[in-house]
């Protein structure tokens, strides 16, 4: 089983950037697909970008694509989010989560594990 722990969350104002962090336990860190995931108050969780286990294919959503971009450095078992150009509407807490396919996953439903979340907060 993997934990997940996210950090980095905060209040950042439209346009500006923020740099998400996952750590996860275990040693089998690069085994696993690695995503991140956004639900905000009265919104269903969504996916918003996920990079496969040697970091080599990466996917967003239509949302945060040419903004955001995911990455990971297995040596130290974390995964990354760099958030640019945030707007408001990006407001949610965000989770990593991490799966034990070898293919790359974008469904909530298909992930296996799950951090609890770091809030970011971006005012107009």
């Amino acid at each position: 089983q993997v934990q997940l722990v996210e950090s980095g969350g905060g209040l950042v104002q439209a346009g500006g950037s923020l740099r998400l962090s996952c750590a996860a336990s275990g040693r089998t860190f690069s085994t696993y697909v690695m995503g991140w995931f956004r639900q905000a108050p009265g919104k269903e969780r969504e996916f918003v970008a996920a990079i496969t286990r040697s970091g080599g294919s990466t996917y967003y959503a239509d949302s945060v694509k040419g903004r955001f971009t995911i990455s990971r450095d297995n040596a130290k078992n974390t995964v990354y989010l760099q958030m640019n150009s945030l707007k408001p509407e990006d407001t949610a807490v965000y989770v990593c989560a991490a799966d034990v396919s070898v293919l790359l996953r974008i469904g909530v439903n298909e992930y296996d594990y799950w951090g609890q979340g770091t809030q970011v907060t971006v005012s107009s």
